[in-house]
């Protein structure tokens, strides 16, 4: 074994962060590195499939709603001292029995601020132990940065103070850390990019029908995917594109009322799903997209090269959707309908649009598995053992 790796992930809402950090620790397996991860969200059936990680499940913590102001337990009540502190010895523990030679953390400390409950324990465990283990964080291309300068500094000092790297999943020819977090440049030192975390094997093309020729609308982990799952079905209903198949993947999470309401009286032709794990191979085939603007999605839709309408969710000041969205718009490869302006008329005109230009390529780096594992595994070779 090259090492081992203790990997903390949190996921309050979507499920991208946590299958962005399975397809890195199956990288790291295939580098010979020794996982185990930390997952601190609600258990999901991603992490019932086959991993080469061993995976531990803390008491889970969600967030009640959108908004993220309110952090809650498996019983949906607000979080209280007593689950802190439980949650803080299992990972305490953790950390004690693996010993890991690298910590990586999943977004600290740039987000996931709520948990320093924990995540402070967590990292003084690492920096007090001989040796000390690297303390590396994860983290996708694009952040929702504080406005206050007060806590952009904070940031800042707390990386420089106790993160060895930070590994940057994307690509900096299209989207920098800087734009979204403008004082990277005091931390370019301790930013690594490893490109982005794709799966070029799920957007294979295979034998199976489904997802060809049809409209296929998705919602990623289905959370906050709701006016945008009904708007596309208004749409269908007033006649749109009619004489295709519509499919719809409400995702793992959309509220069981929600999917009730959207599967009550659906229009002959239209499908309603919860999540799919073939939905990248779908997408290959399909006549077009509408979808979030989520990381894993704008990967998968980029890979199989489909023709897509993107609603990048903005509620409550979200702005890391939005910034991905039209970047990619201004390079011709997607069509965007702002979130505050979605309606069945806007969304049927980009579809129009969209199908009319086809699909259209991109070339960014999406071998960030592979490489944040070898980026890994290389600084524990040459990480001191004493």
């Amino acid at each position: 074994m090259t090492g081992s790796v203790l990997f903390y992930v949190q996921h309050l809402l979507g499920i991208g962060h946590l299958r962005r950090a399975l397809r890195i620790a199956q990288a790291l397996a295939g580098q010979g590195v020794e996982v185990t991860l930390v997952s601190g969200g609600d258990p999901l059936p991603a992490l019932a499939c086959p991993v080469a990680a061993r995976i531990i499940q803390l008491p889970p913590v969600r967030s009640r709603d959108a908004g993220f102001r309110e952090l809650v337990g498996a019983d949906g009540r607000p979080i209280d001292k007593q689950l802190q502190s439980t949650r803080r010895a299992a990972l305490l523990a953790a950390f004690a029995t693996v010993r890991p030679d690298a910590l990586l953390i999943e977004a600290f400390p740039f987000g996931r601020r709520a948990f320093r409950f924990e995540l402070d324990a967590l990292i003084a465990a690492a920096r007090s132990r001989r040796p000390r283990p690297l303390i590396l964080c994860s983290l996708r291309d694009i952040v929702v940065a504080p406005r206050e300068v007060t806590r952009r500094r904070e940031i800042v000092a707390r990386v420089r103070a106790d993160f060895d790297f930070v590994l940057v999943h994307g690509d900096p020819l299209l989207i920098s850390l800087e734009a979204s977090f403008p004082p990277a440049s005091e931390i370019a030192d301790r930013l690594i990019y490893t490109g982005y975390v794709g799966d070029s094997l799920a957007a294979q093309r295979s034998d199976e029908a489904d997802g060809i020729g049809e409209v296929l609308v998705s919602a990623g982990g289905g959370a906050v995917g709701g006016a945008l799952l009904s708007t596309a079905l208004e749409t269908r209903r007033r006649g749109f594109m009619a004489d295709v198949r519509w499919r719809l993947l409400a995702g793992p999470n959309l509220p069981e009322p929600q999917f009730g309401a959207l599967a009550n009286g659906l229009p002959e032709g239209v499908v309603l799903e919860r999540f799919r794990p073939e939905f990248p191979r779908m997408l290959r085939g399909c006549r077009v997209s509408v979808s979030q603007a989520g990381y894993n999605t704008v990967l998968e839709i980029l890979e199989a090269r489909a023709a897509a309408v993107v609603v990048p969710f903005a509620a409550h000041c979200e702005t890391e959707q939005s910034l991905r969205a039209e970047t990619l718009a201004a390079r011709g490869v997607l069509d965007v309908v702002r979130e505050r302006e979605l309606s069945p008329d806007r969304l049927a005109d980009a579809m129009d649009r969209r199908i009319a230009r086809g699909p259209a390529g991109i070339m960014i780096d999406m071998a960030g598995a592979q490489r944040s594992a070898a980026v890994i595994a290389r600084l524990i070779l040459a990480s001191p053992k004493c």
